[in-house]
C-alpha cells in the first residue's frame, strides 16, 4: 500500500545542502496502522509530503495505493487523505462550505451528506455556519480531520492528529483510526504523542536525522532492546534464597531492591517455573511474579541514544 526505495530529500540552504529523508526503505501493508516517530526536524513531515505528492523527492523512489510518486501524482493526491500540522482552512469561511469546496473537488457524490456526517461526528455541526477563522486550534484540527476523511480515502495520513484536542475529541479521533483499520484502510501517522503510538499502532518506525533508526511492532522493539525481564517480589529476601538463584545457569542478569529481584531470562516461560520452585525450596515467601514492562518511551529514548 506505501512503500519506498531509498527515498531521499535534500533541501539547497546558504550554508550547503541538507538531507532531510536519508535513503529511506519502508513498507507499510493494506490495513495497517503505521506510526512514524521521531524528534521535531527528524524528517517526519518531509516524509509525509514526498509521499502525499505535495513535494518532489530528491531520489529513491516510492509507491502508494499502487501510484508511482512523481509519475501519478494526480492519482495519488485523488486516493490519500492527508492532514497537515497546519490546517490551513480557508479561514473567512464557514466550517460547512470548506467541507463542501473540498468534497467537490475530492469529486465526492453526496456532498451535503457527507459534509454533514463528518461535523455531527466532530461534534461540529451546531457550529457549521461559523467561519473557521473564528473557531479554536482544536476546532480546526477537527475541522481539517472532517475534510481528510471526506472522500473516504483508502491511505489516510495524519500528522499529530490529536494535537490542541481535548481527550473527549482525542477518543474521538482515535476511534476513527480503530474504524478505519476495521475496514481495511490504512492510516500513517506521525506523532509525538507515544501512548497514542502505543494503543494505535501495529507497527512503529522511528526516524532521526532523516534516518529510520528502527522499524517494529512495539513489543518486539522492547524485546530487541531491553530483553525480556522477570520481576519477582518476595516477603523477605536472604543470603539462602539469593544465592540459589544466582546459581540457576539460566540467569543472565539479576537486580536487587530491597526484597524484589529482576531478572533478565532468556525464555520466561519455561524458565519462570523452574525460578519460583528454587525460591521456594530455599525457603522464600513469593508473592507475586510478573514481566518487567518497559514503556514505548523507554524504547523511544534508548533508541534517540543509539541513533
Amino acid at each position: 500500500m506505501i512503500r519506498t526505495e531509498n527515498l531521499l530529500k535534500t533541501f539547497t540552504t546558504k550554508s550547503g545542502p541538507v538531507t532531510a529523508v536519508d535513503r529511506l526503505t519502508l513498507q507499510v501493508d493494506e490495513g495497517e496502522v503505521f506510526g512514524f516517530l521521531g524528534p521535531n526536524g527528524a524528517g517526519k513531515t518531509t516524509t509525509v509530503r514526498m509521499l502525499t505528492a505535495l513535494i518532489a523527492p530528491t531520489g529513491g523512489q516510492a509507491w502508494v495505493n499502487g501510484h508511482q510518486v512523481g509519475q501519478a501524482d494526480t492519482a495519488i493526491r485523488q486516493s490519500v487523505g492527508i492532514l497537515t500540522e497546519n490546517p490551513g482552512l480557508y479561514e473567512q469561511l464557514s466550517a460547512e462550505k470548506n467541507l463542501t469546496i473540498y468534497a467537490r473537488l475530492y469529486g465526492v457524490t453526496e456532498v451535503a451528506g457527507q459534509v454533514e456526517r463528518y461535523l455531527q461526528l466532530l461534534g461540529l455541526w451546531e457550529r457549521r455556519r461559523e467561519t473557521a477563522g473564528g473557531f479554536s486550534k482544536g476546532m480546526k484540527q477537527k475541522l481539517a480531520i472532517c475534510r481528510a476523511l471526506l472522500h473516504e480515502p483508502r491511505v489516510l495520513f495524519l500528522d499529530e492528529p490529536t494535537a490542541a484536542l481535548d481527550p473527549e475529541a482525542s477518543r474521538t479521533v482515535r476511534d476513527f483510526v480503530s474504524d478505519l483499520k476495521a475496514q481495511g484502510r490504512t492510516t500513517f501517522i506521525c506523532t509525538h504523542n507515544l501512548d497514542e503510538a502505543e494503543n494505535l499502532c501495529d507497527r512503529i518506525g522511528v526516524i532521526n536525522h532523516g534516518r529510520l533508526i528502527a522499524v517494529d511492532r512495539p513489543a518486539n522493539l522492547r524485546r530487541q532492546i531491553f530483553g525480556r525481564q522477570t520481576v519477582v517480589e518476595l516477603a523477605t529476601l536472604d543470603d539462602d534464597a539469593l544465592e540459589a538463584v544466582r546459581a540457576l545457569p539460566f540467569v543472565e542478569n539479576l537486580q536487587v531492591d530491597d526484597s524484589r529481584l529482576t531478572i533478565a531470562l532468556g525464555d520466561p516461560e519455561t524458565q519462570n517455573p523452574v525460578l519460583v520452585r528454587t525460591l521456594v525450596q530455599a525457603g522464600a515467601d513469593v508473592r507475586y511474579v510478573r514481566e518487567l514492562e518497559h514503556s514505548l518511551e523507554e524504547v523511544y529514548f534508548r533508541l534517540m541514544r543509539q541513533g
